[in-house]
């Protein structure tokens, strides 16, 4: 498959990659810079093209784009709680 070649992609992963092109675009960015991008995108989320051989059914595991901290808005501040008082 040479590169930029799109037919080893399903169609779900096409259609993700058109609606997050048209987000870009519609903040400004250029077509070009947009649809690489988008691809790159689609890429991250999904490991590339179509997955063949064992594993493929498998959920693919990956984080969030935006993961969340795990630590309380108090602890993030560096408040004792009554809970640690307590203690």
């Amino acid at each position: 498959m040479p590169r930029g070649d799109k037919s080893k992609y399903t169609d779900k992963q096409d259609r993700q990659a058109g609606h997050i092109e048209e987000s870009y675009e519609k903040r400004g960015v250029s077509h070009d810079e947009a649809e690489r991008r988008a691809w790159a995108t689609v890429n991250k989320k999904s490991g590339g093209g179509k997955q063949s051989g064992s594993g493929r059914a498998k959920d693919q595991g990956h984080e969030s784009a935006h993961p969340s901290d795990k630590r309380s808005a108090a602890a993030k501040k560096g408040w004792v709680t009554r809970r640690q008082k307590a203690k």
